[in-house]
Order: C-alpha cells, then sequence, then structure tokens
C-alpha cells in the first residue's frame, strides 16, 4: 500500500540523519497521501539507518493503524503529526528534528529572529520562528502545544524538545529543517560576535515582500 508515499518518508528520515540533523532513533518523519488522506509515518525506536518501506506505518487522521507490515508501533509523537495536518490542510510532509543549534534555543523557549533573509522561505508571519510550550512525548499536551505556532510558520522549535519543518513537497520538509539549524548557528554566532546583544533582523512585511525579479525577461516566451 502506498509504497512510493513509504519511500518518501524513509528517504526524509534518512537524509535527516545524512545532515546531522538527528540521530540513529532520534526524530521522525511523516508523509500525508493526497489521494486518500492517510498519513505514512516512521516507527518508533528503529535506527533510521535499518529503516525500509516495510517499517514505515499507515495511519489515518483519527490515529487508527490501516497498515504496519512490520508488526512496528508508530513513533509515539505520531500524534503531533496528525494535529499538525489537521491544523494545516495545504501541507503534505512533516520532518521533526533534534539538531544542536535549533534544539538548544528549544532548551530556552527562545524564538530564532529572521536575521538573515533566508528566513524568507520559511514563511515566519511575525518574523521569528515560534516556540511551541512544552508537553511530553506522546501526549496531546505536546500534540496541543504545535497548533498554534503552525498558524504562524513554516518552521517552529519545541520547548525542550527539538524542532519540526512542514512542506508540501517531502524533501522540502526535510531542506526547511536544515533551514532552522543554519538560522539557529547563524543567530548563535551573531549573538556571541555581539557579546550577546541581540542582532538586527528583518520585519515581518519585508519577508513577506519578496518577488522574483520581473526585469528577468525569457524570450521564449
Amino acid at each position: 500500500m502506498l509504497t512510493i508515499q513509504k519511500q518518501h518518508v524513509v528517504d526524509m528520515a534518512k537524509k535527516a540523519e545524512e545532515w546531522g540533523l538527528c540521530k540513529h532513533k532520534a526524530g521522525n518523519s511523516s508523509v500525508r497521501d493526497k489521494e486518500t488522506g492517510y498519513v505514512l509515518v516512521t516507527p518508533t525506536s528503529l535506527d533510521k539507518k535499518l529503516l525500509t518501506t516495510r517499517d514505515i506505518v499507515v495511519m489515518d487522521l483519527d490515529a487508527n493503524v490501516i497498515e504496519n507490515e512490520s508488526g512496528l508501533r508508530p513513533t509515539s509523537e505520531c500524534l503531533m503529526h496528525l494535529e499538525i495536518y489537521k491544523t494545516r490542510p495545504d501541507i503534505f510532509a512533516v520532518s521533526h528534528t533534534h539538531s544542536i543549534y535549533a534544539t538548544s534555543f528549544a532548551v530556552l523557549a527562545k524564538p530564532i529572529p529572521a536575521v538573515v533573509y533566508e528566513c524568507a522561505i520559511l514563511k515566519l508571519k511575525d518574523g521569528v520562528i515560534p516556540v511551541a510550550p512544552y508537553g511530553r512525548p506522546g501526549t496531546p499536551d505536546l500534540s496541543n502545544s504545535v497548533i498554534e505556532p503552525f498558524k504562524r510558520a513554516d518552521a517552529i522549535l519545541m520547548e525542550k524538545h527539538g524542532a519540526i519543518a512542514v512542506d508540501a513537497d517531502p524533501y522540502d520538509a526535510v531542506l526547511k529543517s536544515a533551514y532552522i539549524e543554519e538560522m539557529a548557528e547563524i543567530y548563535y554566532h551573531a549573538l556571541m560576535i555581539n557579546g550577546g546583544k541581540e542582532p538586527p533582523s528583518f520585519k515581518p512585511e519585508e519577508l513577506q515582500s519578496w518577488a522574483y525579479p520581473s526585469q528577468i525577461k525569457f524570450k521564449n516566451k
């Protein structure tokens, strides 16, 4: 069932580990199928290097397991993934990671301001990567904590936990996870260079004003 979508989830998980965004059994990934609405998610407690399409668990939005070919349980944070899809019908992939710099700011519950313009790709309506309040992993508290932040951005931190990125495309969801970590590292170094003082950042309206240059013209059109 949904073999292509399962492969997307496997690729997301392995890419996140390859890029150093999470290690071994940490983090989780999912994809929502456009046709059935089913959510395909990584299993709990399996090293990403061993992950295959047989291990990906298929669920519906009511948390019913439709298929688990390997007999594995879905990640304990699957409820969070389901809540994100309910909140954001425009997205079809969720990437949850535990990258070092981003998680360091998550520990402090400190939002990351848009200190470089590349933050625009994260669709930060308030000009920051917001922080979802703490919720114990695997609980409705965690699932509910991400609802409001994801109404304001495609990338969030989770207090004392990690980071999540969303997109319509599986690869781009993981890419946004990488951007979160890059922005966190840049912000950290800017703070250090600036003696702990907040560096200047972009206002939301500036981030939302970007457009592809109209001066570029294609002669064959």
